[in-house]
């Protein structure tokens, strides 16, 4: 099969992953808006800056209203952090499932890299006000993220081919795509100059030359 086919298979398979994929699915209606408002405050303003009387405006609840759902601002920013995380996770394991090696490790920097543009201002949260996790709530969102490094790395290993636990880049090649993928919350605009999808193979084209440089 040539690349542009391969690329192909993996959008088909990433798409079928981030399929009705909803982190908040299962909150009630009023806990849905709480947090939809607090992500763009969040996003806009920066986790510092951000008041709970900012987060009630965009729901139309009082302020004390707030508590009956979320016990503090740091609270609902962890909720937040851990179902993004969890959700980045969720979709690296399974494309990790999938064969031969090279469709999942495509289909993952796909899944990936898409999401990150569709869920962008989630993404951008999660991924840019690590900083106001403290204690036990960073220590949990650096376990998730630790977790998805280690899968990302083992796809890479199966699909370098033999002998790929001794080549000193491969956690490099890691670290990449998962910098290109998360890079793309910050920059993503709707319509311009990518859709999500053009992102992800695009990606996935990019990533495939980092693993495997002789095929181009």
């Amino acid at each position: 099969m040539t690349i542009e086919t391969e690329v192909a298979r993996a959008a088909e398979a990433g798409q079928e992953i981030l399929r009705a994929r909803d982190s908040w699915s299962d909150l009630p209606p009023t806990a849905r808006s709480i947090v939809h408002s607090a992500l763009d405050s969040f996003a806009d303003r920066g986790f510092n800056a951000t008041t709970l009387k900012h987060i009630a405006a965009g729901t139309g609840l009082s302020t004390a209203a707030l508590y009956v759902h979320f016990g503090s601002k740091d609270e609902l920013f962890f909720e937040i952090s851990r179902r993004g995380h969890e959700s980045a996770l969720a979709i690296v394991e399974a494309a990790s499932m999938l064969s031969p090696a090279e469709h999942a490790f495509r289909t993952l920097v796909y899944a990936f890299a898409r999401w990150h543009a569709e869920q962008r201002t989630t993404a951008r949260v999660v991924q840019y006000e690590l900083h106001a996790l403290s204690g036990e709530h960073a220590e949990t969102v650096a376990g998730i993220r630790r977790a998805t490094e280690q899968v990302v790395r083992e796809v890479i290993t199966r699909a370098s081919g033999p002998g790929a636990p001794e080549d000193p880049e491969l956690r490099g090649v890691g670290a990449a795509i998962l910098s290109l993928g998360i890079d793309v919350a910050r920059w993503f605009v709707p319509g311009a100059p990518y859709t999500p999808d053009e992102i992800g193979r695009l990606y996935c084209r990019l990533a495939t030359r980092l693993l495997r440089p002789d095929v181009f």
